[in-house]
């Protein structure tokens, strides 16, 4: 198990020793930053699908609004 050693304002420590009194503090570090790398992660991820949209956009065909209305009319009853 690896020791990191960061240096934080000292009002959150405070705040953070009164929320988790009584409780495993190493383990609660773990949990969020591994929540913190897991948020990164899908962040990469999103920015990365709505780069291939735009993308795929980029090559789709222009339509007009007409042919936007005429498409939702075809095959109406």
């Amino acid at each position: 198990m690896a020791t990191v050693n960061y240096s934080v304002p000292d009002e959150v420590k405070e705040a953070f020793n009164r929320a988790f009194a009584g409780e495993n503090k190493s383990a609660i570090i773990a949990r969020l930053m591994r929540q913190a790398v897991e948020e990164k992660e899908r962040a990469k991820l999103r920015r990365e699908a709505v780069k291939q949209i735009l993308e795929l956009r980029k090559r789709a065909p222009a339509v007009t609004d007409e042919d936007i209305r005429a498409a939702r009319e075809e095959g109406r009853p």
